[in-house]
């Protein structure tokens, strides 16, 4: 198959477009062949070598960690899903970048998604949902996404909203229209944040969630009131420090299962910045790295 590898850590100019064996799966595995695969931070962090002394990879690595497209070979155990099924989700934290990746978690793709918006649908969705599940029922309440524009704070406001918060997100001022599009009312992010809230809630904003890492926990504490009613999938540190929720995303198919749901009822879209041709990876990872993006990057197979 063809597959984006890099033979060791370094920069985006080190990932090259190559033939690599054909992977096959295990028990309760699927094989997928690839219609499009997401960017996230880990796939850059793990490449340029920043999550070394955490998770060492075996070299040559393949990026990415999620993936649609259609099943083509089946492992033992499996149920609930045919060869030629399109599909979503996610396998190991490589692998994905390829013409055939192994998932161990997938759900069945919604007709009203294409294939790059499946792609992006994985990581950004269950860790999304993980951190709202942390913060309990969500009907009624009023909801911070502290970096909504994001992959993973697009996905939160979206299935916030599905669940009945009120929500209100951060993200520079050339994204307050995507955030409005997405059904949050938009705010700045930084100093005076609790003042720029008071006016947007005035009855106060009950419960935080965080997908940025920008130094903003302490902040999300005193406006909410109690460390247990922020959330983190970002600031793992600052999390532990404060005593809020630290969530990681896991590879869990009914999360994924629920938000195809979602997207079904046409509740749930994932958004797409940029789509990349497989030969243009290095160009993906590099945007990626810049960050401030408007939902995810992807790459097409």
């Amino acid at each position: 198959m063809r597959a984006a590898r890099f033979h060791e850590y370094g920069g985006a100019e080190s990932l090259v477009i190559e033939q690599a064996p054909d992977p096959h799966p295990g028990l309760g595995e699927i094989r997928v062949r690839v219609a499009a695969a997401s960017v996230n931070p880990i796939d850059w962090k793990l490449r340029a070598g920043t999550l070394h002394q955490l998770m060492p990879l075996e070299l040559p690595a393949i990026p990415g960690r999620d993936a649609s497209g259609v099943v083509d070979e089946i492992g033992d155990g499996v149920q609930g899903v045919s060869i030629g099924d399109r599909v979503f989700g996610l396998g190991g934290v490589t692998g994905a970048t390829a013409e055939l990746v192994i998932l161990s978690a997938w759900a069945h793709t919604p007709d009203t998604w294409n294939d790059e918006q499946a792609a992006g649908a994985g990581l950004a969705s269950v860790t999304a949902m993980r951190g709202l599940n942390a913060l309990g029922s969500l009907a009624g309440r009023t909801l911070l996404v502290e970096g909504a524009a994001g992959g993973v704070g697009g996905a939160a406001v979206e299935i916030a909203v599905a669940q009945g918060a009120t929500v209100i997100g951060t993200a520079s001022e050339r994204n307050h229209e995507f955030l409005t599009s997405l059904g949050a009312v938009p705010t700045t992010y930084g100093p005076g944040l609790a003042q720029r809230l008071s006016a947007l809630a005035p009855h106060g904003v009950g419960i935080a969630l965080d997908t940025a890492a920008s130094g903003s926990l302490d902040a999300l504490v005193a406006i909410t009131g109690d460390p247990t009613r922020v959330a983190t999938v970002a600031d793992h540190a600052g999390g532990q420090r404060l005593g809020t929720h630290v969530v990681n995303a896991e590879n869990d198919s009914t999360l994924l299962s629920a938000a195809a749901e979602l997207g079904r009822q046409g509740r749930y879209t994932p958004r797409i910045e940029q789509a990349y041709p497989l030969e243009r990876i290095a160009d993906a990872h590099a945007h990626a790295e810049r960050g401030r993006t408007r939902g995810k990057i992807v790459i097409c197979i």
